[in-house]
């Protein structure tokens, strides 16, 4: 089974990269472009008996490491 887990930041949280990278991108004519936010993507290809204990072995690597869950939020999408 593969699933990809988005990190992101949670809302209100300070997002440095994203703003960066929104300057650099009006600098260069984007104007239309409202907002930039980071996303980390983490491509898992895990074995296991059921999708259900896959889904509770994954959210478990995001809490003790993929995520900060002070400031950050995960979303698991399975590719398969």
């Amino acid at each position: 089974m593969i699933a990809d887990v988005y990190i992101e930041l949670k809302e209100g949280v300070a997002d440095p990269e994203g703003e960066a990278t929104l300057k650099a991108l009006r600098l260069l004519g984007f104007k239309r472009v409202k907002k930039v936010s980071t996303v980390k993507v983490f491509r898992i290809d895990i074995e296991s008996r059921s999708k259900e204990d896959a889904e509770r072995e994954i959210e478990e690597m995001c809490e003790k490491l993929l995520a900060n869950p002070v400031i950050q939020k995960y979303n698991i999408v399975w590719r398969e």
